[in-house]
């Protein structure tokens, strides 16, 4: 698929050169094709659990985010196992399906999402392993969320080095797929302004072996928002393409209180966004993902709120009732 699809923009901007016209947007590698929706996805599981203890009307809520396509997030040792059922049955289902891979070291700098393989030669095997998984099945992979604009901001800056080796090697270990998709994250429009910065940031991860860079991920910018950044730093790295969440962004970036947490953590005013979809037929936006898991806590980040990753009706509902 990479292969074709490069010769394909090639000759489009040949042919676009000779004849003196502006050149379009790129070819949408995703035109066409239909998202997979896992009917074993946190949400649909919890609805079902629901369902069994007699509590139906309470599941069928659930019903306007089980029923969607949502990434499936790969965080531990297990996700060569995760990753073969999703592939296997997306493949059946002869639709795309949408993997996070963060396993990284240093993972969230140890924040609230800590965790991720013990050093670089570990992480290379687990990247590998998924890879050698996914084999020549479509995928869309979102790769590590935060790991460079957490790198900008001197977060983690002691593991710097190291961890942009580990992208770029990640990067090329996944592209020898020819039927994956590969989108290194690139933060979201409140982060990082300097989008001169972003890319070189970027370039040095590997981003120009990979098909496009991610926003928004498990963040609340508003589409307006993310296509104005996300038409920037495309530019800014020769017509790249993205991918964008809109997961819970249906009200757009909150304001953060004086604690600094209603800004990025379980916010209050989320919503969620529009239904996951694919863009244009030629696009720099080729797609709209349900990355984050409408649902999944970001952290207990205020009292009695579940960790990361955990599924939380409340909020759940929450998102669904606030959507407009």
């Amino acid at each position: 698929m990479r292969a074709a699809r490069i010769a394909g923009l090639l000759a489009g901007a040949l042919l676009l050169s000779a004849c003196g016209s502006p050149q379009p947007p790129p070819l949408n590698p995703l035109f066409g094709q239909r998202l997979w929706v896992d009917r074993q996805s946190p949400v649909a599981v919890a609805a079902e659990a629901l369902r069994q203890s007699g509590r139906g009307a309470e599941a069928d809520a659930l019903a306007p985010i089980a029923s969607q396509p949502v990434a499936t997030w790969l965080t531990h040792n297990d996700a060569p196992r995760r990753a073969k059922r999703v592939v296997d049955e997306a493949e059946v289902a002869d639709a795309l399906p949408v993997l996070v891979l963060y396993h990284r070291p240093h993972r969230d700098c140890g924040s609230y999402s800590a965790g991720g393989s013990r050093d670089a030669e570990s992480y290379a095997r687990w990247i590998a392993a998924v890879a050698d998984v996914i084999g020549s099945r479509r995928a869309l992979v979102v790769l590590e969320p935060d790991a460079v604009p957490q790198l900008l901001t001197g977060a983690c800056a002691t593991a710097a080095d190291e961890t942009y080796a580990m992208l770029a090697t990640a990067i090329e270990r996944l592209s020898a797929n020819e039927n994956t998709l590969i989108y290194l994250d690139a933060g979201h429009p409140g982060w990082i302004d300097d989008t001169d910065r972003l890319a070189e940031a970027l370039r040095r991860a590997g981003i120009e072996r990979a098909d496009g860079f991610s926003l928004n991920v498990s963040n609340f910018a508003s589409d307006a928002a993310n296509e104005e950044y996300g038409d920037r730093l495309s530019a800014t790295l020769g017509g790249l393409q993205y991918v964008t969440d809109v997961s819970r962004n249906g009200n757009g970036a909150p304001a953060a209180s004086a604690g600094g947490v209603d800004g990025w953590c379980n916010p209050p005013s989320a919503a969620l966004g529009v239904d996951p979809q694919i863009g244009a037929e030629r696009a720099y936006a080729v797609a709209k993902l349900w990355i984050k898991v409408p649902g999944e806590s970001d952290g207990d980040c205020r009292p009695g709120e579940p960790a990361a990753g955990e599924f939380w009706y409340d909020y759940a509902t929450r998102l669904i009732n606030q959507r407009r």
